[in-house]
């Protein structure tokens, strides 16, 4: 009988995510697996926990990982503090902006956006205004918005809403581990994030974190939260205290990987990490400029991780990411929504971040085109 895994090469992971592993994290899921309420399991869960805190910069008690992709996380963060008639203000520049909202309104809630051309930033002035209007329960936004390259104003943001009684909700799926994440310095609330893109570590988990403040919303909530299996309430027993209590079986290895995944940033060192994104983003504009493929997103706003890139005229955009991938072993991502047919999504996430990957891609781009 045939093994279909026996076919799988190793491909270079150019695309919105996932985004190319490190080395370390297939040995750290290839460990023997153990109990999940075994104590060594339980010490590395708590080391998991320090490791997410140094990379939020923050010191939430409830930071842990979600098991489940970084739209479990998004579900997290939103079924746990919301409930039915809310006032939730959404801010859309994208996809995943879009994906809030749609998740917010399956709650209940009652929810305004705030909207902004596709490709360019949200504008804090907007949002200043739209808050004077109306008196909000929670603020959502995307940090790194992965359908368009462009790097929301988050910070400034979190500004605005510190002076509301709005709790603040930011999705960090694609910048976590690429660009600097400062939860509690940008007074960031509610935050969820994903395994697969800067933290090279495969789909699976994601990681989230709550404000004590946060923390209280859920204790104090008039309503259950309508997902039994992302109820923090109690998720929480089996990630803190001396004790742990069941809740599901935890995706043992997986934590392994992220554990590693966390071990390596770490390691590295998180500006060293942020420096490698930057340049390895520096590379992969100089080398489309010389092909005369421009950027969709200004300088200022473009993300390093997710390159939202011009298709030239007179291309056929989905032959050539089918030769990338068949004859170069290399894959990139397609457009979405209004730019779909419009853009390339290239990827320079994580492990994938080095400059030898740019030189490669870009000599299989030149070749391909």
């Amino acid at each position: 009988m045939k093994n279909q895994l026996d076919s799988i090469k190793e491909t270079l992971l150019m695309g919105p995510g996932p985004s190319c592993v490190y080395p370390d994290i297939y040995t750290a899921l290839s460990k023997p697996t153990i109990g999940h309420l075994d104590p060594k399991f339980i010490s590395i869960m708590d080391e998991i926990k320090d490791f997410l805190k140094q990379i939020m910069n923050t010191e939430n008690s409830l930071t842990i990982p979600v098991s489940g992709t970084g739209s479990a996380g998004m579900e997290t963060c939103f079924v746990n503090t919301i409930e039915p008639g809310d006032k939730v203000l959404i801010l859309i520049n994208g996809v995943f902006g879009m994906r809030m909202q749609d998740v917010a309104g399956r709650l209940g809630a009652e929810v305004d956006t705030v909207e902004f051309e596709w490709g360019t930033p949200a504008i804090p002035e907007n949002v200043k205004e739209q808050l004077e209007k109306k008196d909000y329960n929670l603020v959502a936004v995307v940090h790194a918005e992965t359908s368009t390259g462009v790097k929301n104003p988050v910070a400034e943001i979190g500004e605005l809403v510190k002076d509301t009684k709005a709790f603040y909700l930011v999705d960090t799926v694609t910048s976590l581990g690429g660009i600097p994440v400062e939860v509690d310095a940008w007074n960031i609330d509610i935050m969820y994030s994903g395994t697969q893109k800067c933290l090279s570590c495969p789909p699976g988990l994601a990681p989230v974190s709550f404000s004590d403040r946060a923390v209280q919303k859920i204790l104090d909530r008039k309503t259950k939260v309508p997902n039994w299996y992302l109820d923090l309430s109690m998720i929480v027993n089996y990630w803190e205290g001396s004790t742990r209590a069941y809740h599901h079986t935890a995706p043992i290895n997986m934590l392994y990987g992220l554990y590693q995944a966390l071990y390596c940033i770490l390691d590295e060192g998180l500006e060293s990490v942020f420096k490698r994104h930057q340049e390895a983003h520096l590379a992969l504009v100089r080398s489309l400029d010389k092909l005369g493929i421009e950027m969709l997103v200004e300088p200022e706003f473009r993300l390093p991780m997710l390159n939202a890139v011009k298709i030239p005229d007179g291309v056929d955009e989905a032959s050539v990411r089918k030769k990338l991938l068949e004859e170069h072993q290399i894959e990139i991502g397609a457009g979405l929504g209004p730019l779909a047919g419009k853009i390339w999504r290239i990827g320079v996430m994580g492990h994938t971040a080095r400059v030898e990957n740019i030189e490669r891609f870009a000599k299989a781009l030149a070749a391909t085109l």
